[in-house]
């Protein structure tokens, strides 16, 4: 018997990256946000060690996120202007639902720690295409606040980095498509040594 893949080929070539900033709407439910992070966990992961979580930030905690990036930013940035910090107050507050992806690394394991971060990224691609199945759309971002001390500290156990801040909600408008990049720009024909 052979399965028709046509719906997932199709889902996989009109997935698209939001804008956490256009995003509108509670985002997903509580069932669905739990199928979206059962189908993002399901990825390769080289020695089963699960080096990744992820951390959901509820809309009551959203105040306590605006809190935190405030005072980051006084620390990245002393010269930051009042503009900058309403930024991190809207930023925190976007719509829909907020995941933070955590790279989380076993240190000194045969798997090499590069392994297990490529892991971590295909968790993300997950959530996305898990959001995107079920009729959302999301948005992957990092910025200064992912490499942040303070804000990582909030997030991360020693070891540990934030990957990046997912979003996922409605689209405000409809999603554009971008150009990709030519496939003879990145994809060549392997040429052995002499």
């Amino acid at each position: 018997m052979v399965n028709d893949r046509s719906s997932a080929l199709s889902l996989l070539e009109t997935r698209r990256s939001a804008k956490p900033r256009e995003l509108v709407g509670a985002g997903p439910s509580a069932e669905e946000m739990e199928r979206i992070l059962t189908i993002a966990v399901r990825v390769p992961d080289h020695g089963k060690l699960t080096p990744w979580r992820v951390v959901k930030v509820a809309e009551e905690q959203r105040d306590s996120l605006a809190r935190l990036l405030k005072k980051a930013l006084a620390d990245e940035d002393p010269n930051a202007k009042a503009a900058h910090f309403e930024k991190e107050d809207e930023f925190a507050h976007y719509a829909g639902q907020l995941l933070v992806l955590i790279s989380a690394p076993i240190e000194n394991h045969k798997i090499p720690v590069w392994e297990q971060q490529l892991s971590c990224g295909t968790v993300g691609m997950n959530l996305l295409l898990a959001a995107h199945a079920l009729g959302f759309v999301a948005g992957w971002v990092t910025g200064w606040r992912a490499y942040s001390p303070k804000v990582n500290a909030a997030f991360c156990a020693p070891g540990e980095r934030i990957a990046g801040f997912v979003f996922i909600g409605h689209p405000g408008r409809e999603l554009e498509e971008r150009e990709r990049p030519a496939l003879s720009a990145i994809c060549s024909r392997w040429q052995p040594p002499a």
